[in-house]
Parts: C-alpha cells; sequence; structure tokens
C-alpha cells in the first residue's frame, strides 16, 4: 500500500527543484499534492505532469491571503495532511556587502513566509486528525556560512522557529521537524561560481553535493507515519558539510 494513500500535502516553492521532486515522489506513493509558487508557467507545466492528483495556484508565500487559498484548496482535495514549507531565496552577500533591503528579502520569503504557513496549515491539518510539517532550513543553519548573512540569519530562524511550533503544535497532532540540506545540485546552488562551488565541496567530507531525490526522500519520510515519534528534530542531509 503506498505511504501517503490519498494524503493531502502542501509545498510551497514546488514548481522546480526539490519542490518538483518532492511531489513527484509524494504522488507516486499516493499523495495528493497543492503546490504553490511564484514560477507560473513552470508549475503548471508541472501539475499538468502529475495529472488529477496535483494543483497548482500561483502563491507569494509572503502574502497571508495565498497561503488562505491554497490551504483551501488542499482541504477541498480531502483535507490537509502535510506542510512541506519549501519556498526560499539565496542570494549570498557578505556582511558588508548586504544592504537592508537584501536582508529584509530573505527575511520575508524565507522566515515570514515559513511563519504563515505554519499558521495557516495548522488549523486544517487539525481538522484532518494531524499532520506534519517539514521546514526547508540549511546547514547554513547549522554552523557559520561565509558570504552568506542574511540567508543564513534566516536558516538559523527556522530551527527555533521549528522547536517553538513542535511545541505548541504537539497537543494538535502536529509534528514539525526541520531539514538541513547542504550543497544540493539544484538551480539555486549554481548562483555561486563554478570555483566558489568546488571550493565549498572540498570541506564536504563525502566531497560531491547532494541530489533533489537524496532530500525528498527524507522529506517524505518526515511527512510519513514512519516518524511518528518524531517532532522538533532537525535532520542535516549534507555528506558530513556540517561535522
Amino acid at each position: 500500500m503506498a505511504r501517503f494513500d490519498g494524503k493531502v500535502v502542501l509545498i510551497s516553492g514546488g514548481a522546480r527543484g526539490q519542490g518538483a521532486v518532492e511531489a513527484r515522489m509524494l504522488v507516486a506513493e499516493g499523495a495528493r499534492v497543492v503546490l504553490g509558487d511564484v514560477l507560473e508557467a513552470e508549475g503548471e507545466r508541472l501539475a499538468a505532469e502529475l495529472g488529477p492528483n496535483a494543483r497548482f495556484f500561483r502563491q507569494d508565500v509572503t502574502v497571508e491571503d495565498d497561503w488562505a487559498r491554497l490551504v483551501s484548496a488542499a482541504e477541498a482535495m480531502g483535507g490537509l495532511h502535510g506542510l512541506v514549507n519549501n519556498a526560499g531565496i539565496y542570494v549570498p552577500r557578505p556582511l558588508m556587502e548586504t544592504d537592508a533591503e537584501l536582508f529584509e528579502r530573505h527575511t520575508r520569503v524565507n522566515q515570514l513566509g515559513c511563519f504563515l504557513g505554519m499558521k495557516a496549515a495548522a488549523p486544517a491539518m487539525e481538522r484532518s486528525g494531524g499532520g506534519s510539517i517539514v521546514n526547508i532550513s540549511s546547514t547554513a543553519g547549522l554552523r557559520g556560512s561565509p558570504g552568506a548573512i542574511a540567508y543564513s540569519a534566516t536558516k538559523w530562524a527556522l530551527r527555533g522557529m521549528t522547536k517553538s511550533a513542535a511545541v505548541d503544535l504537539a497537543p494538535r497532532g502536529i509534528r514539525v521537524n526541520s531539514v538541513h540540506p547542504g550543497p544540493i545540485d539544484t538551480a539555486m546552488i549554481h548562483i555561486r561560481s563554478d570555483a566558489e562551488i568546488a571550493e565549498r565541496l572540498a570541506q564536504v567530507p563525502m566531497r560531491r553535493m547532494g541530489t533533489a531525490e537524496e532530500v525528498a526522500r527524507l522529506v517524505l519520510f518526515l511527512l510519513s507515519d514512519e516518524s511518528a515519534y518524531m517532532t522538533g528534530a532537525e535532520l542535516a542531509i549534507d555528506g558530513g558539510a556540517s561535522l
């Protein structure tokens, strides 16, 4: 029997990269997915590829009404059982080259977006009998990350938000865990030059980038009943980079 058997999972930032791979795996495991993203053309193509068990909506994660619309869509598909806060931006700049506008842009998308997602999803999950929230952080939220102060600030914040939400939502039957990927071979990391990526990989004990599929398998585990006694956990998937 498929692990998700008709359960509905909402994925922000679901049009490409890790979010898209998670969506494909979830549908293959019997789930229905609601995808949100600002990348409309890519999101619509993915939903068409996945068929009747997927719906796409344009979503700005900093807008509460967008979250309300996606949660309503999930409930119309059979309730909301899972949320992956996957949307995020990565514009790396060192401290002295980061202005307030860039810092606030990171906090709005990466941190406020996650907060709004958890707040919007929790009541619907409780009505569905409980569920699981997975917040996508980063190894930049586990250790110092050079040249990316705004991004790092938000990913550290997700650790604390996850743990606090795990305590708040446990009585409602909702688990909350965070995933901390290291360098993953998606479009996001390729904002760095080849030389910068090579330098980063030299610091990874396994000496390679991870794949979106590897991250997605961990996310599915946390969404599933196989992790039923886990909440407030922070799981690194980084080839040893945070050691």
